[in-house]
């Protein structure tokens, strides 16, 4: 790991310390694992957008925002922005070039989802975190028919590669199972 990769790394982390109810560090470090996990020859800026991917996220709380889906697509987009900048800032500091700075950002307002290899990585490795670390206390909350409409969603936003690795590692019931198959 690079001097500049280990400073954004850790400032990221020191950004997400100060998260009141403690768990935005618990979340990049995660990211941090499942890439490392999924994708091991991750690039520096996959690396520190995984990292980074929600970093300061209570600064913006989704109260904020009107109810309803409208209210919640604009809220994630302000959230994109606001990740990217901060992230782009703190690779800045590291002395990361300008190039790979804006590179970041792509990356986390997910544009080119489906067409760009590292945004698509950077997908799947969310779909991965929610999988394994929030999904079953987001199923005990809703109910049945909401617990689908999310994993299909999230299913549709991954790679074919992906969706198959889901089916490989988890012990999905059928239903839910049906929305990784290939397509």
């Amino acid at each position: 790991m690079t001097d500049r990769l280990q400073t954004a790394l850790a400032q990221i982390d020191a950004a997400n310390s100060a998260d009141p109810k403690g768990e935005a560090l618990s979340y990049g470090q995660r990211m941090t694992a499942e890439l490392n996990r999924l994708f091991p020859q991750a690039s520096d800026v996959l690396q520190i957008a995984a990292r980074g991917q929600h970093v300061e996220r209570w600064l913006l709380p989704r109260s904020d925002y009107p109810d309803g889906k409208a209210g919640y697509l604009e809220w994630r987009r302000e959230q994109g922005r606001r990740h990217a900048e901060r992230v782009a800032g703190i690779m800045e500091a590291a002395g990361y070039p300008q190039a790979v700075c804006v590179r970041v950002g792509v990356l986390l307002r997910k544009e080119g989802i489906k067409r760009d290899p590292e945004v698509q990585a950077l997908e799947d490795v969310i779909c991965f975190v929610f999988l394994r670390w929030y999904f079953a206390d987001f199923a005990a909350k809703h109910e049945e028919t909401q617990v689908l409409e999310i994993v299909e969603k999230t299913a549709r936003k991954m790679s074919e590669a992906g969706r198959a690795r889901v089916l490989a590692e988890f012990s999905l019931p059928a239903p839910l199972a049906a929305a990784f198959a290939p397509t």
